[in-house]
């Protein structure tokens, strides 16, 4: 999976992190389809004729390979999660199933979680197993984040101005800039399109490395009686090809303000890393994996020591 949150965060997912973008609940959940895909850059420089049109090849070269890569990747992995918030602050361990992905929570706060908070995590994966509808949901969210990752994915070509920064070691710097002809179709679209910064790529498998981005400007929604973000906020991802082709997001950072309707604040301060990359075994189905959460199995397959509060 690669821009496609997880967002068990899943996003949280854990998000997955794709937030509804709904403004009456808070602007800031628009950046993060964008954040999952903007790239952006300061003011272009003249080039050498050419040059320009060289680095749009390569970004449209890689919104196709981002995009057929995801679509083909049936792969299911475990691995360590951290997320930070101003009102979180948790460690998980993940594991992907075939049913659903199951996390269980072994740290909240730098502490532990009590007996009784680890009984509740495991009956939560216990009933998702068991209800199918929560399967379906799971399902439905996590094709929605990817379909909107898809769609930001493909304007990022004609949304912003590309040029070649540099090469080196294997690596394409490309910077970015909004493109003033770009008209976005969407609110989401609105946000990804007053970024700037920068974007990485693997030279030899045209895959992106990371993603930096800056809100140039404030960006107002129906003329700022609904809310706005303000000018500043950033983000950053990077990634790691985990296996032969196969990407994952190891690092999100998020953080932007602004005002929702009713002067309500709103913001996004996230910090996500992710490790210790396994690849589930194809017998594993998502009791299995709760066995192996119950047993300590996962645990021990990620190297984690686990210590259960009183």
């Amino acid at each position: 999976m690669y821009f496609r949150v997880r967002r068990m965060r899943l996003l949280p997912w854990y998000r997955s992190r794709m937030k509804e973008a709904v403004i009456s609940s808070g602007l800031l959940s628009l950046c993060l389809p964008l954040a999952l895909l903007c790239l952006a850059a300061p003011r272009a420089r003249a080039q050498p004729p050419g040059q320009e049109d060289s680095a749009l090849q390569l970004v449209k070269d890689v919104v196709w390979n981002e995009i057929h890569e995801e679509a083909a990747d049936h792969s299911r992995w475990m691995y360590r999660d951290a997320y930070k918030s101003p009102t979180r602050d948790t460690v998980k361990l993940v594991i992907q199933t075939p049913q659903a992905n199951l996390a269980e929570l072994i740290e909240d706060h730098g502490q532990p979680p009590s007996a009784e908070a680890h009984q509740a995590d495991l009956s939560h994966m216990e009933q998702l197993l068991d209800d199918p509808g929560l399967r379906a949901k799971q399902r439905r969210d996590e094709a929605h984040d990817g379909q909107q990752a898809d769609d930001l994915m493909k304007m990022l070509p004609s949304a912003f101005l590309w040029r070649e920064v540099s090469r080196a070691d294997g690596k394409v710097t490309l910077a970015y800039q909004p493109n003033p002809t770009f008209a976005p179709p969407t609110m989401s679209a609105k946000v990804m399109a007053s970024m700037s910064g920068t974007l990485v790529v693997s030279e030899r498998e045209k895959r992106v490395i990371s993603l930096n981005g800056k809100l140039m400007r404030s960006v107002q929604f129906a003329w700022g009686i609904l809310g706005h973000l303000n000018a500043g906020g950033t983000f950053q991802i990077m990634r790691e090809e985990v296996a032969p082709h196969i990407w994952q997001i190891t690092q999100t950072h998020v953080h932007i303000s602004g005002h929702a309707l009713f002067f309500k604040s709103i913001g996004d301060q996230e910090d996500e890393t992710t490790s210790d990359y396994k690849p589930v075994p194809d017998d594993v189905d998502g009791r299995k994996a709760l066995e192996m959460i119950r047993d300590g199995r996962l645990a021990r397959e990620l190297g984690v020591s686990l210590h259960t509060g009183a």
